[in-house]
């Protein structure tokens, strides 16, 4: 894995390098001592990993991986920091960040972070081969569905469950956003396992798809804020769009509905606020009535 260090203090950079080299972690292709220089690194390296400090001059580590996140979402941020405020840290996870590896430098931390998240590109990697070679030959597809899936159920019946889903975020305008990969990941695993959402809390089925439950969690929430946010739009446009009706009850709270669209009109400083449990359960509920 290619990996790029951003970090003001250049004994830290230095620490890193040789931890990284004695350990054989990866290849460290460069280093920056500033936000700014770091962005220009990262577009010109592309490295998997970035490890990047939260206090730097210039452009501070949060401002850079949120920036990043927006233009390659397959960059992994570890963040390195002395600083334990929990807002600080749910703010870095929102922005992205799946790791953290805390000031002063510990090796064996480090190394441990780093091969979770090596693990992890690598797992991802091979799901996106895997993706293409089915994509390319449907029977092929088929047959692998059939040795693999024991219960009965083929690889076309979970394509079909995850396009429901899909076409589902396409209409609310969520499609493409950063949590998308998580929601089809736990509606589809709730339909078939005719589960439902007062079987589990938030937090245990993000834990069933990352060692870091909080971080999918926040990408959940952004991106079912941003479907509220269309919602309250298009309501403002037309109260009788068939889209708004259907789905400012059916996956969100209407009143925090109408709150949201309060606040773009300008008449209230409040914002609406995102049910977790109850956006995956309608997104579920609506996929499931389609069948």
């Amino acid at each position: 894995m290619n990996i790029l260090i951003v970090e003001d203090d250049i004994s830290i950079i230095k620490i890193l390098q040789r931890i990284i080299f004695d350990r054989n972690l990866g290849n460290v292709v460069s280093h920056a001592q500033n936000g700014i220089e770091g962005m220009n690194k990262i577009n010109i390296y592309n490295p998997e990993i970035v490890l990047v400090d939260l206090l730097m001059p210039g452009k501070d580590g949060l401002s850079l991986v949120r920036e990043i996140k927006k233009k390659n979402s397959k960059t992994q941020f570890i963040m390195i920091s002395q600083v334990t405020s929990k807002d600080m840290i749910a703010k870095a996870y929102e922005y992205g960040v799946e790791y953290y590896v805390n000031k002063p430098i510990n090796a064996i931390e480090v190394q441990n972070v780093i091969k979770k998240v090596v693990e992890r590109i690598q797992i991802s990697q091979t799901l996106d081969q895997i993706k293409g070679i089915f994509s390319k030959d449907i029977n092929l597809e088929k047959n692998v569905g059939e040795i693999l899936i024991n219960s009965g159920d083929t690889v076309k019946d979970k394509e079909d469950t995850k396009d429901k889903i899909k076409n589902l975020m396409s209409k609310i305008g969520i499609m493409g956003e950063v949590g998308c990969e998580d929601i089809i990941n736990i509606v589809s695993f709730l339909i078939e396992s005719s589960k439902s959402m007062s079987d589990y809390s938030i937090k245990d089925l993000c834990g069933m798809f990352s060692e870091n439950p909080k971080s999918v969690e926040q990408r959940i929430r952004r991106t079912a804020t941003v479907g509220m946010v269309n919602l309250a739009n298009l309501g403002i446009e037309d109260y009788m769009n068939e889209i708004f009706t259907e789905y400012s009850n059916g996956i969100y709270n209407f009143e925090q509905i109408k709150t949201e669209m309060d606040h773009i009109r300008g008449k209230s400083r409040k914002r609406g606020k995102v049910n977790l449990k109850k956006f995956i359960h309608g997104i579920t509920f609506y996929c499931e009535k389609n069948n």
